[in-house]
């Protein structure tokens, strides 16, 4: 077979298992998954062995502040950091800038040419003023509709009828929406009466954004799927108690994803009162034992939690001290370590190396529309590969962030397990951790658009 690019000598991973098996790339696809020691005549030749072989990892929640004000983050630095780790799609969506209709989906795709080091997608937010232009922007090309039930980031509330009337009309057009679920009288009355006592401590986060408001929230969510039959899915499960309802609700038939992100993996509530706003995100981390942390693993590697996204808002260390506790912006970064984190997770026995796939490729991939042609290496999808040695060990550091962020919360852990080489449509876009930042991605039109043909 003539080919342009060839894997050999590596174990492909899938969320089905693992096997020996060479990768065969032409045209930018897979063109087949050959018995390892082929002969592939006129390619380029990759030897895999001793590496796992993967697809390229999906996130689904990614926010690069572009176009806008990009002080905290842009595409070309975004997607660099992604691609070193491993991750060769995206779901994007900035509060600052927001997508709410055509025209501004429009704009934004002309703003991005040129500017993305991997495949791209496009997301939306719903204004509780816009929701009739919600059709028209799901068929012009957007992977989904961020909803917001509590004003945050500088984004309206859509919560009563609003949030009804946008849960329907999705539901009717087939459409999906990934929604960040915390009760809006809750978070505001909380934060008013935090306020009035002056309180500007780290401590005011998990009063402010309550397990409560957040399970208030979601069991509205779920009832609307469970009425509807909208497919939806929640936002940074940050709890088992959150994931409780969410199984409730999907065994009156909902159809209803469950977004986990590291944060709520590995960090502790009480980590705030020592690094302050470094901790600062919403909702916020709710582990307070050992028990707790190892139910939220235990519900990843169980697929009640669906899958893994990022949700990287980063803010460097200046914007994050500048001002008091309220004044500090929110938000994490991840892409930087993300991938590191779930191969470490697999190397301790959390995980295993195809869940790993499962949970932060192939999944995400379904959920938006993306599959097969992205989170797979199934003959005829995209050559989006990552090579991915298991024993190496890193010492995560802030120096080593590509992010505009320039430190994560995870600095002076060690890792076991990394992506060593990463593959975008068969060119290579980095090596050993380093991006070739040449900016080759390219927008993918969310399902709407292929619907609509």
């Amino acid at each position: 077979m003539r080919a342009d690019l060839a894997i050999v000598g590596g174990t492909i991973v899938s969320g089905e298992g693992s096997r020996r098996a060479d990768l065969v790339v032409r045209d930018g696809h897979v063109a087949d998954v050959a018995v390892p020691g082929g002969d592939v005549e006129g390619a380029t030749v990759i030897d895999a062995g001793g590496l796992l072989v993967m697809p390229g990892m999906v996130d689904t929640h990614v926010h690069l502040m572009d176009p806008g004000p990009t002080e905290r983050e842009d595409f070309p630095t975004g997607t660099a950091a992604a691609a070193a780790r491993g991750v060769t799609t995206i779901i994007e969506h900035t509060h600052a800038h927001p997508v709410r209709d055509p025209n501004e989906l429009a704009d934004k795709r002309a703003a991005l040419r040129g500017r993305s080091n991997i495949s791209f997608g496009l997301a939306a937010h719903v204004w509780p003023d816009r929701i009739e232009t919600l059709r028209d922007t799901w068929r012009a090309g957007v992977s989904f509709f961020k909803v917001f039930t509590c004003a945050t980031h500088g984004v309206p509330a859509v919560e009563g009828d609003d949030l009804r009337r946008t849960v329907r009309a999705v539901a009717e057009f087939g459409g999906t929406c990934l929604v960040h679920a915390e009760d809006e009288t809750r978070t505001a009355d909380a934060e008013r009466a935090l306020r009035e006592q002056e309180r500007v401590d780290p401590g005011i986060l998990s009063e402010w954004r309550s397990r409560d408001a957040e399970l208030v929230a979601v069991g509205a969510i779920a009832e609307l799927a469970v009425e509807t039959g909208a497919r939806l899915t929640i936002a940074h499960v940050s709890c088992p108690e959150v994931a409780e309802v969410i199984v409730g609700a999907r065994g009156r038939g909902a159809d209803l994803a469950a977004e986990a992100c590291p944060q709520y993996l590995l960090l502790m509530e009480d980590e705030v009162e020592e690094h302050g706003p470094l901790r600062k995100f919403t909702p916020p981390a709710r582990n307070r034992s050992r028990v707790e942390m190892d139910t939220m693993w235990d519900l990843l590697r169980d697929g009640t939690l669906t899958h893994v996204a990022t949700d990287h808002a980063p803010s460097t260390l200046g914007q994050k001290r500048a001002g008091d506790f309220w004044d500090a912006p929110f938000g994490l970064p991840g892409l930087d370590t993300t991938t590191r984190l779930l191969l470490d997770a697999a190397a301790t026995g959390r995980l295993t190396w195809s869940e790993v796939v499962e949970r932060y490729s192939e999944d995400p991939a379904k959920r938006y529309g993306l599959w097969p042609a992205k989170g797979s290496l199934h003959v005829g999808a995209a050559a989006d590969v990552a090579l991915v040695d298991p024993s190496a060990t890193v010492r995560i550091r802030d120096e080593d962030v590509i992010s505009k962020a320039g430190w994560t919360p995870y600095a002076g852990r060690t890792t076991t397990g990394d992506v060593v080489r990463v593959f975008l449509g068969g060119e290579e876009i980095a090596a050993d951790g380093v991006p070739r930042d040449e900016r080759t991605g390219t927008f993918i039109p969310g399902p709407g658009t292929a619907r609509e043909r």
